[in-house]
């Protein structure tokens, strides 16, 4: 691939996009079409024989499913494409929102058959809070029971957009051959076998009546949405080819409209226009408005100019044979081989080694990369997931992904005391690279314990210990990451936080009121750690100065840490801080986080506390004969079913779960559906946990 440079003109011509669905709804399939079509490979891979370019892990291969985000990049009509293949499980979502984090656009791909689903819906909540225009794909469309209206409609019911359909297939299932471009009024048919190129040809006769009504809802759907449309609508009473894909473009950009196009990635039907849909609708680095950063307090804005000062955003880190990589996204100026660089997260310099286009797991050198590119780099020794890089000149800190918390955890230990400071070596990279993972020792144990986002989570993290490190490890049973939350409060707790060692003492007294929220905050991936927790301050009269009452706040949040009931953190309460008194020359905020720490334990200790454990979603799969079956099996596993839908020649059930009793549960319902259902998994939130949460139940 040819070193590219970037004018601020060329910019219009780039693409940062990324594909998002449920698993299995065919992202990576997609990938691996749009890949070849372009002309970026020379064989069409395949997921189930473990060819793909994206997918490139030994364990994605093996296991048949997208774990890790990847980055490919490819050209057409004279754009470039910087396309990011992410996860589709729940359990690896954070690559999702890592990925979000730096990308101007999104395809979001549909089953044909399933519409939208959990994950679908996940993923496209996460681009709602990171407002990614989108475009739809509904693939599959050759599938048994495919339906492009009844896709249409989950988006619209489930999502809440305004899906703009522009086209229309030409037959159905098996004989799915094409579609109808609306927008142009023409046929694009792959006929004959062939999956290489579509045929443009006139609307076919017996679809051109339903063409034309549908051409006349798009219109009227772009026109009540878009005032230069509905202008020229109501002046001529119908909209042309260019002000209707000006049109679809502008709703696309601002969020008021969802192109939806269709097709079947796996026959390689429908990707070319896909590929044009990306060009004409989707952003590019000059259309999004300027990144915000902040240094020393002040906010400030870097557009995608690359004579701009440099500013670039690390959202992903992989450690490989040849080196360590930082993928970065360019949001500003330009970086050259060997620049010096400013990490304005660790503040320290770094040097720039080499400067990489990546394809999955191969690389081409460039000299450089400018604004709205995204690249790896080697050479970078501090920079983490999240980090800024920036010209030293200008420092700038970008607001960084956020990362859920765990809610499952193991324990980890070498099977060989000679590998234990291995294992610990490795399990820093693990969580370097992926910093949804968490390694902490136990104090009461002095274990290793991993913590991830689900079972399938912790499980590659386990086998990429041994298969990439070499490292034997026993690995305990899952266990749920409990919180501990208010039930009764009390009021008017005293702390005195008075020490005197013959220097200078430590003199604080704070009054402390502590009271449950009404509302338990849930696990969502923008929240922070300590989400479900208020502080206020009601003291008068300056008794408390208002730098001692920060103290008393970060006191208060350090002891959320560990609850009274065993240690777990604490969650679901709101702390009033009424009273308090000083000293002359005592009183320091060291003395009074000190007090907000331990006056807050001594509060808790006296209120009621209750377990909560995380609990979600499932969506079950099954066929109709096996409804009864593995609704008896969720009653014991104390599963409130929400609801039942018949879908396509099976039933869809849903239902809120403990997460502890989830823990095997996919080798129980593949043993009681003989192999055909399946379930998917969201996070809901926490719950009031039983007096003793149970153990995993067994696999089987």
């Amino acid at each position: 691939m040819r070193n590219t440079v970037y004018s601020l003109k060329s910019l219009a011509a780039v693409r940062n996009l990324g594909i998002l669905a449920h698993v299995d709804a065919g992202k990576t399939t997609v990938t691996e079409r749009i890949l070849y079509a372009t002309g970026t490979t020379h064989k069409r891979g395949e997921v189930h024989d473990g060819t793909t370019v994206t997918d490139f892990d030994p364990q994605e291969r093996d296991r048949g499913i997208t774990i890790f985000a990847a980055a490919v990049s490819c050209a057409w009509d004279g754009c470039r494409i910087n396309l990011i293949d992410t996860p589709g499980h729940v359990d690896f979502a954070d690559e999702v929102e890592r990925s979000l984090r730096v990308l101007d656009g999104a395809v979001a791909v549909f089953d044909a058959v399933a519409g939208v689903e959990p994950q679908s819906e996940s993923v496209w909540r996460q681009a709602d809070r990171h407002g990614v225009p989108r475009i739809a794909f509904v693939n599959k469309m050759d599938r048994a029971g495919a339906d492009l209206d009844t896709a249409v409609a989950s988006i619209r019911e489930r999502l809440h957009p305004a899906p703009l359909v522009v086209q229309l297939p030409i037959g159905a299932e098996d004989g799915f051959v094409g579609v109808v471009d609306l927008v142009r009024m023409r046929a694009l048919v792959w006929s004959n076998g062939s999956e290489d190129a579509a045929e443009v040809r006139p609307v076919p006769d017996g679809l051109r009546d339903e063409a034309l009504l549908r051409r006349r809802l798009l219109e009227e759907a772009v026109a009540e949405r878009h005032p230069a449309a509905l202008e020229e609508f109501c002046e001529r009473e119908t909209l042309g080819a260019t002000a209707l894909a000006s049109a679809l473009r502008d709703l696309t950009r601002t969020g008021d409209g969802v192109v939806v196009l269709c097709g079947s990635a796996y026959r390689n039907r429908g990707i070319e226009p896909l590929l044009d849909a990306v060009v004409a609708y989707l952003p590019s680095p000059l259309d999004v408005p300027a990144v915000r950063g902040t240094w020393d307090g002040t906010e400030q804005e870097r557009a995608a100019d690359p004579a701009a000062p440099f500013a670039a955003l690390a959202f992903k880190v992989n450690a490989t044979a040849t080196g360590r990589l930082t993928y970065l996204r360019v949001c500003s100026g330009t970086i050259e081989k060997g620049a010096t660089v400013w990490d304005a997260t660790a503040r320290r310099t770094e040097r720039i080694g080499r400067i990489l286009r990546v394809q999955a797991d191969r690389h081409a050198p460039l000299e450089c990369a400018l604004a709205g590119d995204i690249v790896a780099v080697v050479g970078l020794k501090s920079a983490r997931a999240g980090s800024t890089l920036c010209d030293p000149g200008a420092p700038l800190v970008l607001e960084p992904p956020n990362v859920a918390e765990p809610v499952v955890f193991v324990a980890v230990e070498a099977r060989r005391s000679a590998d234990a400071d291995r294992l610990a070596s490795a399990l820093g990279r693990l969580t370097e690279e992926d910093p949804s993972l968490v390694a902490r020792t136990d104090p009461e144990t002095g274990q290793t314990v991993l913590s991830g986002m689900g079972e399938l989570h912790l499980e590659v993290a386990v086998e990429k210990l041994r298969q990439a490190q070499g490292i034997d490890v026993n690995v305990g049973r899952p266990r749920v990451a409990l919180r501990e939350t208010v039930v009764r409060g009390v009021s008017g707790v005293l702390y005195r936080h008075v020490k005197q060692d013959g220097g200078a003492g430590q003199f604080a007294h704070v009054l402390l009121d502590v009271e449950p929220v009404e509302r338990i905050e849930p696990v969502e991936r923008a929240e922070s750690s300590d989400s479900g927790f208020v502080f206020r301050s009601v003291v008068g009269g300056g008794r408390v100065p208002q730098e001692y009452v920060r103290a008393v706040e970060a006191g208060c949040r350090d002891a959320l840490a560990e609850g009274p009931l065993g240690g777990h953190p604490v969650t679901g309460l709101r702390v009033t801080l009424t009273d308090g008194a000083t000293h002359p020359k005592d009183s320091s905020e060291m003395a009074f986080r000190t007090a907000g720490r331990l006056g807050l334990r001594q509060a808790l200790r006296a209120c009621a506390m209750r377990l909560l454990e995380p609990v979600v979603e499932v969506t079950v799969t099954v066929p109709e004969e096996a409804v009864g079956g593995v609704l008896g099996d969720l009653a014991p596993r104390r599963g409130r079913v929400s609801g039942q839908a018949a879908r396509a020649g099976t039933t869809v059930v849903t239902a809120t779960v403990p997460l502890a009793e989830l823990f095997g549960y996919a080798t129980r319902l593949r043993s009681r559906t003989q192999g055909r259902g399946t379930f998917t998994t969201r996070p809901a939130g926490y719950a009031p946990a039983p007096v003793a949460v149970p153990s995993p139940a067994p696999a089987g």
